[in-house]
């Protein structure tokens, strides 16, 4: 190098540096330019479609889930009192009647014959009881004349007693018999809808057939038996302690669309042992009838209500190696995996517990195909809510 400078002036050396620092600073341009172009057609990554939801702040209910039977409040079985042949049937099958009315009617001629004679019969004594009083009180006023003996007054006496017992016995003849002749005349006792009718007209009805006349249930209002895990018990009672009536709501065999809303009636007062459960019943109204005896329904008793509660769709609940996540969409678009804790509630809401604040972004489909960081194109999805449980 040194042998190369030597002959050059300074000049010279210095046009040559100049010509060089040109070609560097013309190669590192040249090489900009051709890593921004490489940039510019290198195709940027594309924003993965996906739902979200936001998650709300809200007065979440509690429910706890049940199987129930509907059972009538009341069922009594029509039965005969007395014997006799069955001269009238005056309801219809399926028909709503109330306390009072009549049903049925027994062939009355027997039993008013044997009201008769007791009526008869204490007419009788009555007649005999006057002769008798008539009798001790002339027997009285002879006595004291010295023309008759004390001891026939006191038989006198004794005969008007004995009478006077004997028309007492006629009474309770004549109510017995009366109440017999009532019996022929067959009434509801209760308000109630009758059921399929067993013995036809014209047939000998009696006090102990196998079969009753008809069975009558009250179904306005009725009960719902259900069961629940013991482990409930304490919650439940508390709610009964809280509330001044425990809402308990009854949905179709499906689940789906709800029949009635009631209150819980009663705890039973035993643990079943074998399956550790406890029977508990419920009243409702049922002045539409949707609700039939017989008939299993889906029960939620209401427990509790959490206050201002985070909430978000189940669907954005997700559970990794590490516990439950979601996926959050931030300001920019991209997504965010994020630790959370939860209460689940129902196939709609999850209460967030810990991790999710009111008004975030959370994804509720798509998340397969999401990773820490990407870009997403979001769609809003309306999120459904019912009645909440557990």
């Amino acid at each position: 190098m040194k042998t190369w400078m030597i002959g050059r002036s300074p000049r010279q050396a210095f046009i040559l540096a100049a010509m060089l620092a040109v070609v560097i600073v013309a190669a590192v341009i040249i090489f900009w330019r051709h890593g921004s172009l490489q940039a510019a057609q290198t195709p940027a990554a594309p924003r993965i479609p996906v739902a979200v939801a936001e998650a709300t702040v809200r007065d979440v209910p509690i429910y706890y889930d049940a199987l129930g039977t509907v059972q009538a409040l009341n069922t009594v079985a029509i039965r005969a009192q007395v014997t006799g042949q069955l001269v009238s049937i005056d309801f219809r099958q399926g028909q709503e009647v109330h306390q009072g009315d009549v049903l049925a009617k027994i062939d009355p001629a027997p039993l008013k014959a044997v009201l008769d004679q007791a009526i008869a019969k204490k007419s009788e004594d009555e007649a005999q009881l006057v002769d008798a009083e008539k009798d001790l009180e002339r027997s009285t006023t002879l006595v004291k004349k010295d023309f008759e003996t004390q001891q026939t007054v006191d038989l006198q006496q004794a005969n008007v007693d004995r009478l006077k017992s004997t028309l007492d016995a006629d009474q309770g003849a004549i109510e017995a018999a009366q109440t017999q002749f009532n019996y022929t005349t067959i009434t509801a006792p209760i308000d109630g809808v009758v059921g399929f009718r067993q013995v036809d007209i014209g047939n000998i009805i009696h006090t102990n057939d196998a079969n009753p006349l008809t069975v009558l249930t009250q179904i306005k209002p009725c009960t719902v038996i259900f069961t629940l895990p013991q482990d409930d018990l304490g919650p439940v009672r508390e709610a009964m302690l809280q509330q001044a009536g425990v809402s308990v709501l009854a949905f179709d065999q499906n689940d789906k669309a709800q029949l009635a809303q009631g209150q819980l009636l009663l705890i039973n007062n035993q643990i079943d042992q074998a399956t550790s459960t406890i029977q508990l019943k419920a009243q409702f109204p049922n002045e539409d009838e949707r609700l039939w005896p017989g008939e299993f329904v889906h029960i939620r008793i209401l427990v509790a209500t959490r206050k201002n509660a985070v909430t978000i769709p189940p669907v954005a609940v997700q559970r990794g190696p590490n516990g439950l996540y979601t996926w959050v969409v931030k300001p920019d678009n991209t997504v965010d995996q994020r630790s959370i804790e939860t209460m689940p509630v129902n196939n709609d809401v999850a209460i967030v517990t810990k991790g999710i604040a009111s008004g975030e972004r959370i994804v509720v489909d798509g998340q397969y195909r999401l990773e820490p960081g990407s870009r997403v194109d979001t769609k809003t999805q309306a999120v459904t809510s019912g009645p909440d449980k557990t």
